[in-house]
Formats: structure tokens, C-alpha cells, sequence
């Protein structure tokens, strides 16, 4: 799988397209849950995409200290479900980690679907808090302290 990144006015309108397809497909159809995925956070946010064979099959998005939650973040989270099974996930995630510390970010923090817990465990996150609802699907915050930053 390639990874890259890109700010959202470096998106051609394909790319913006199947970014959106993708998470609707996962997010809203798969998992059942109604919600509003286009936010106005995409303007601020850094996106990373997998592509296998020309294809977006792996996706987060990244943001700075302040512009989502206090710490970075990293959000959107997504494998096209064919695909799963082969560590696109982890490799993208690691992407999205490095490229934080590139950005010299000192903390990263995800609201991470429950089922993930351990995903991102292995990743190095830690659990914060309580548990909660989030689109009626239960998750959990999870931070990652990065050394040296």
C-alpha cells in the first residue's frame, strides 16, 4: 500500500470523492449510524490516504493542537472492508503518527471505537477516561505521548 498526505486544497475532486464514497461506505452503511460526516473540519484538516493498485482503500485525517481537540488528533480511521487483514490500518496509522511528530505535536489524541481498544493499544495509546457514546456507538479516549516533542 502507497501512503500520502495531503492538504485539503491539494484533494483533486476525485480523490475528495472516493475520501467521502469511503467513509460513507464504512462509517454510515456498514456501521449503521446516521451522522453528519462532512463537518467543516476537512478544510483543516491533513489527509492521509492508502492506495493499493490506484485505488483510496485506507484513510485518516490529522489534525493540529487546537484545531479539533486541544492535543493533535488523528480521526477517520478507515480500511475498505475487502482489504482488511493485511495491516493497512496499522501502517496508516503509523504514517499518521510520524507525520504528527513531524509536525512537532507533543500529544495525540483519537476517540477510538470501543472494538479498536486494542488496535491502538498495540499502537501505543493509552486509555483516558470514560467510556461514552458517540453516535451511539461506544468508544473511549485514547492518547499518545510522543517523547522528545
Amino acid at each position: 500500500m502507497k501512503v500520502s498526505f495531503y492538504y485539503f486544497n491539494e484533494l483533486n475532486n476525485n480523490q475528495l470523492y472516493y475520501i467521502l464514497r469511503l467513509r460513507s461506505e464504512v462509517f454510515v452503511v456498514e456501521q449503521n449510524c446516521i451522522y453528519q460526516d462532512i463537518d467543516n473540519k476537512d478544510q483543516r484538516a491533513l489527509h492521509v490516504i492508502g492506495e493499493v493498485d490506484n485505488k483510496i482503500v485506507a484513510y485518516t485525517r490529522i489534525f493540529k493542537s487546537g484545531d479539533y481537540f486541544k492535543n493533535a488528533s488523528i480521526g477517520r480511521v478507515i480500511v475498505k472492508k475487502k482489504y482488511r487483514k493485511k495491516n493497512y490500518g496499522k501502517k496508516i496509522m503509523e504514517f499518521s503518527v510520524k507525520k504528527s511528530i513531524q509536525l512537532k505535536e507533543k500529544k495525540i489524541e483519537l476517540s477510538a471505537q470501543k472494538y479498536l481498544i486494542k488496535f491502538y493499544s498495540d499502537l501505543g495509546f493509552v486509555k483516558e477516561g470514560e467510556e461514552y457514546l458517540e453516535d451511539n456507538i461506544p468508544h473511549i479516549k485514547m492518547i499518545l505521548k510522543i517523547r522528545g516533542n
